[in-house]
């Protein structure tokens, strides 16, 4: 739709390197319209004539001339490092096809090609939206994260136009394993967090929407690190109708889980198998598979854990000893066949199926006896930093035997018409929700030799001051069995066009979606809903001689309750919960500058969301509880900024600020904050290189995150304990050592000459050994009949190895 040109010019930038591999200085750099020359750095930077094929001329007085083609889009920015040598001229061909509409959407782009490099203990896309203003997230073991005030379950996720789900029962971000993404397989990242069209689907918080590559001649991408593997092949037939990408990841996180306060047996296999079929059947039909097979096993039996807290004067300590083990297995199987069929070089028709079946179980049993005391200061001792003094003792016994088989099909018609300047998008969509869920859990507590009784049940039990003759209860106990379907039917259309408005250019988009469905099941009475939501967004670019786009979007964003939100706290399915609803208004600038003679961009986004019907919720680690019963209504507000360009020549690099505000009113008995109530957010994301050794690079990944309310027990009321956790503090850090780089070219040397690239890297996870808290553990001294909260440390500072490799 289009945005033809915000500018009649694009740049071409890189860095002039010789047979060594060294920088050079005094490359001259030309066009037929413009000159520049490389600097010390060997780095350049030329503007060209958008939209034309313009041919760029390397020479050097000691060199052999090199020369690129280069066709360009307005305003895009292409990186190209030239490697020259005395030996023969060298020619390139580049030709760009740009989508400048994004900017206008306020859809924030990716390069796929780097995202592989970045560091981190779960690296991948979504480490890398984690650094992006407006997404926190204070769990380095997850890959969920949240968007402006919003929980994980408020984000869509799509592949290649295809909706994609995570397992329901995880609890912890241990227990995750893989992503559904596989990075080595991606071609386009696209993510919005906030505002964006009616053509997305039916979530009040972001979209992340990913495009697989359709690869052009074989190849393969192989990863080797101390917490995996992963390989990818790229296949194409003789004639190049059928184009296969295949990807196979294993993962075991037993480096980072060991680095934590709890010593355990810990033998997790994560692992999954990817591909993506296309097929060229004429040249107006294509046909296309994605699939995938995950198969996770979470084994766990904790040992020991001693955690030191309180003050340097008052150390106190709790020490637990362990029995039991945990048993989790996720296995998930997806499956999507799309064609896609032009009609003709104005109509697209796509037809999507998809099927999606998870088989889930947790089943735990573990008995847990703890000491809680005063620490030994004594540095001559023979127990220094063991307890001295036991203040109280207990002992807790943990049971689950949860079970879930969920089948999740979609069916769907879509519809692009483009029409002159205006561009008309329409979409039908049908999905069946078959779950079968059986929960059972419950926790038995005792202190001191007494079972502790769930708090406001009556009658209390006081020993040993009271004798008391009532049933012994678990302190905590869930159970339920549900048989829950869900039919759904949704819809949209939206209308955009492209404009003059005097000299300033306009962009704008008009559209709606809506949604019924009905939740049925055993013992369930049915229930119809349905749900309207209009959305609107406008971009303009004036006429000035700043580089700047205006961006303001306000919509009715409408989240139907998944299954996960229909059931209560007990574990009981409530089929006439209601559909969350956000009325959200977002303004954004874009300021695009030239700073030490390079691109930079300054992006600025105020938002505020209005929310009724809210659905209340706890959240412990990643597990998300409902109150399934909307009454609340909630607010959300912030200011998101990001700077990003080449602060280093050559590379890309951001930092960004998000502030947050969001609370919540429950049952009117006044507003706090939520559990997503991230006030503060600092993220960086920094490459780097050594000047006169390109090929040794540097990637810093930064994140600070203000403290998140919660904490609490499960049973306390939000009201009476509105606590923060400490604020989250982490920094990775990675150094790569170049060999083989696909943009210099292939290796002369015989054992590499296959190799298109070749690296390897070594990471350091946590760098300042940062103690960040992601929950508490709450313990009782009988004697003073107080709860102390003991934190539960994420991972301390971890090394790496990864090798990556490129055919």
């Amino acid at each position: 739709m289009g945005m033809n040109s915000f500018a009649q010019t694009a740049f071409v930038k890189g860095i002039v390197l010789d047979e060594k591999n060294l920088p050079v200085e005094g490359v001259n750099v030309s066009s037929r319209i413009n000159t520049t020359q490389t600097n010390e750095k060997g780095f350049y930077q030329i503007a060209i004539p958008s939209d034309q094929k313009i041919t760029l001329e390397f020479t050097h007085i000691s060199l052999k001339k090199a020369s690129l083609k280069v066709s360009l889009k307005p305003n895009e920015v292409y990186v190209f490092n030239m490697h020259m040598n005395d030996q023969q001229e060298q020619m390139g061909e580049v030709i760009i096809n740009s989508n400048n509409k994004k900017t206008v959407q306020g859809i924030i782009t990716f390069e796929a090609k780097d995202i592989r490099f970045i560091p981190g203990a779960n690296a991948g896309i979504e480490n890398v939206l984690k650094t992006l203003p407006g997404v926190n997230s204070n769990n380095e073991l997850s890959t969920q994260y949240s968007v402006r005030g919003g929980n994980y379950d408020e984000n869509l996720v799509y592949v290649n136009e295809v909706e994609v789900y995570r397992p329901f029962l995880i609890r912890s971000g241990q227990q995750e394993g893989l992503s559904f993404t596989n990075t080595d397989l991606v071609q386009n990242i696209e993510f919005s967090a906030g505002g964006f069209q009616a053509k997305y689907g039916d979530k009040m918080s972001s979209v992340l929407d990913i495009t697989y590559r359709n690869p052009t001649q074989f190849g393969a991408i192989l990863e080797m690190s101390f917490l995996g593997g992963s390989l990818a092949v790229d296949a194409v037939s003789k004639d190049k109708k059928w184009t296969a990408i295949t990807g196979i990841r294993y993962r075991n996180n037993s480096l980072l889980v060991n680095s934590q306060e709890t010593q355990t047996n810990y033998t997790p296999t994560f692992a999954d198998i990817q591909t993506n079929i296309n097929y060229q059947a004429s040249p107006k039909w294509q046909w296309s598979f994605l699939g995938n097979i995950s198969q996770n096993k979470y084994l766990y039996q904790p040992l020991t854990r001693q955690t030191n807290f309180g003050t340097a004067d008052a150390p106190t300590a709790l020490a637990v000893y362990y029995e039991g083990k945990e048993k989790d297995k996720y296995d998930t199987y997806f499956g999507a066949l799309k064609s896609t069929y032009q009609v003709s070089d104005n109509f697209t028709l796509k037809f999507i199926g998809s099927v999606f079946h998870t088989i889930e179980q947790e089943y735990f049993d573990i008995y847990a006896q703890y000491r809680l005391g005063e620490v030994d200061t004594n540095i001559g001792s023979d127990t220094y930093g063991d307890i001295a003094f036991s203040r109280g003792v207990g002992s807790q016994l943990n049971h689950a035997r949860n079970d879930l088989d969920a089948l999740i099909a979609n069916l769907e018609v879509k519809g692009f018409k483009n029409w002159k300047q205006n561009q008309i998008e329409w979409g039908v969509k049908y999905t069946r929700e078959s779950i079968r869920d059986r929960i059972s859990e419950w926790e038995v507590i005792d202190s001191a030799g007494f079972s502790i009784r769930p708090p406001l049940v009556l009658p209390k039990n006081d020993e040993p001051y009271q004798p008391y003759s009532g049933l012994l209860i678990p302190y905590q106990y869930v159970s339920a069995i549900n048989f829950t379907n869900i039919d759904r039917f949704s819809a949209y259309a939206q209308w955009g066009r492209k404009d003059n408005l005097g000299t300033n250019e306009i962009w704008y988009n008009l559209g709606a979606r809506m949604q019924s469905w009905e939740v049925s099941g055993d013992d369930l009475a049915s229930n119809f809903q349905t749900v309207f939501s209009p959305r609107a967004q406008f971009a303009i670019k004036p006429d000035w001689k700043k580089d700047m786009l205006f961006r303001f979007t306000v919509g009715v964003y409408s989240q139907p309750p998944f299954y996960r939100e229909l059931r209560d706290y007990d574990g009981v399915v409530q089929p006439d919960t209601k559909a969350q609803k956000s009325i959200n208004f977002v303004l954004g600038n874009d300021y695009s500058f030239k700073m030490w003679e390079r691109p930079f961009k300054l992006v600025t986004e105020a938002y505020c969301k209005k929310m009724t019907d809210v659905n209340p919720y706890t959240v412990d680690n990643v597990r998300i509880r409902y109150a399934a019963d909307n009454n609340a209504v909630a607010y959300a507000q912030g200011l998101d900024v990001r700077l990003n360009g080449e602060f280093v020549p050559g590379t890309d690099s951001w930092i960004s600020f998000g502030y947050l505000k969001t609370e919540e009113n429950i049952d009117n008995k006044g507003y706090i904050s939520r559990p997503t109530d991230q006030r503060l957010k600092f993220g960086l994301l920094f490459q780097d290189y050594m000047p006169k050794i390109p090929s040794l690079k540097l990637y810093l990944n930064m994140v600070y995150n203000t403290g998140l309310p919660g904490g609490s027990p499960a049973y306390a009321d939000p009201y009476l304990y509105q606590n923060r956790l400490n604020d989250y503090r982490r920094v990775d850090v990675g150094f790569s050592k170049v060999f083989i780089d696909q943009k210099v070219g292939m290796s002369n040397k015989k054992f590499f000459k296959n190799f298109k690239e070749l690296s390897l890297g070594f990471e350091i996870f946590n760098l300042f050994n940062n103690q960040n808290a992601i929950t508490n553990t709450w313990v009782r001294d009988v004697y003073t009949k107080t709860e102390y909260a003991i934190p539960n440390y994420m991972t301390t500072r971890v090394f790496n190895l990864k090798l990556n490799m490129r055919l």
